[in-house]
């Protein structure tokens, strides 16, 4: 019964946060590969040479630069979010405000522009495969969804300098015996990672002989695990802590973390001059004390102690 309730907390969760509701089952059957120790799945080498980390030095950042007059001529700052993210950017049951780590990110941004983020940034709820879209079709300025920068997707897009440093692990039933992603518990299990993400990919190199299930959303995971048509989830350990947080019949296995998820505020790869100005904002943040601030109400509760990475420019 308790099982049922918490399944009907999720939904009217993804429901209240404008989500796409797309929870449909789309299972990857596991690849027959022999059993291999798990080893960290790092970004694949940019075939450029250069480090997917580096973005635009914030030199000459102007609010008169051509995207940002286009951002201030239109009074307001489009930014692309989740809404059922817990802790990074979900929907308040209360106050319905969506809110969040992430959310601060482009609130941030807004009041660099703008003096106040108050009427002047308008918070648009799109899923994991909507990311990259949204922003080459110019529907949004900015994203900030818990988006791993690499170099397949700056062929795509462009990224802000790196602003959180997060990695992969699974989320289990609680009386599950596994102790990581590649313990043999889990071989023939179903689990959940979002559609459109690294995390599925990683999840199908680490451990090829579970099956795959995937979701639009966060929140779809959570879904599927709650209703039982998956035994768990793969993802960030940021939104793994969310889901958790959610359901007291769930954990997040003790492991170390199998991948790098260096998250980087996605933006328009012909607008340079507003990444520039992006990267300066981050920089101030993590100097003033607002990024730490941030961190310590939305996640150190779950992940612990943390300081913001340091910026790599170059690019």
């Amino acid at each position: 019964m308790k099982k049922l309730i918490a399944a009907s907390v999720a939904v009217l969760m993804t429901v209240t946060a404008c989500g796409s509701g797309a929870y449909d089952a789309t299972v990857i059957p596991p690849k027959p590969q022999p059993k291999a120790a798990a080893a960290p799945v790092a970004p694949a080498p940019c075939g450029d040479t250069k480090n997917p980390l580096r973005s635009y030095a914030p030199e000459n950042v102007s609010l008169s630069s051509p995207t940002l007059k286009k951002i201030i001529e239109r009074k307001r700052l489009i930014a692309g979010v989740s809404a059922d993210s817990l802790n990074l950017g979900s929907r308040n049951p209360i106050s319905g405000e969506i809110e969040g780590f992430d959310i601060d990110m482009v609130k941030a941004v807004a009041k660099a522009i703008f003096g106040t983020d108050v009427g002047h940034l308008e918070l648009r709820v799109i899923s994991s495969p909507q990311r990259i879209p949204v922003l080459q079709n110019n529907e949004v300025d900015i994203v900030a969804r818990n988006m791993t920068i690499n170099c397949v997707r700056w062929q795509q897009i462009a990224f802000s300098a790196e602003y959180y440093h997060s990695g992969q692990k699974t989320l289990v039933p609680r009386d599950s015996t596994a102790k990581s992603t590649t313990d043999p518990e889990l071989d023939g299990q179903t689990i959940c990672a979002p559609a459109g993400s690294t995390s599925l990919d990683n999840l199908q190199k680490v451990n090829p002989r579970v099956k795959t299930i995937t979701a639009d959303t966060d929140t779809g995971c959570l879904v599927l695990f709650q209703s039982g048509k998956a035994y768990g989830i793969s993802g960030d350990d940021t939104v793994l802590a969310g889901d958790a947080a959610q359901d007291p019949y769930a954990k997040v296995l003790k492991e170390k973390a199998f991948s790098a998820e260096p998250y980087g505020l996605g933006i328009n790869k012909d607008n340079t001059d507003f990444v520039q100005f992006v990267n300066q904002v981050l920089a101030n943040i993590k100097a003033n004390g607002e990024w730490a601030a941030s961190y310590k109400k939305w996640l150190e509760p779950a992940l612990g102690k943390a300081t913001a990475p340091a910026p790599v420019y170059g690019r």
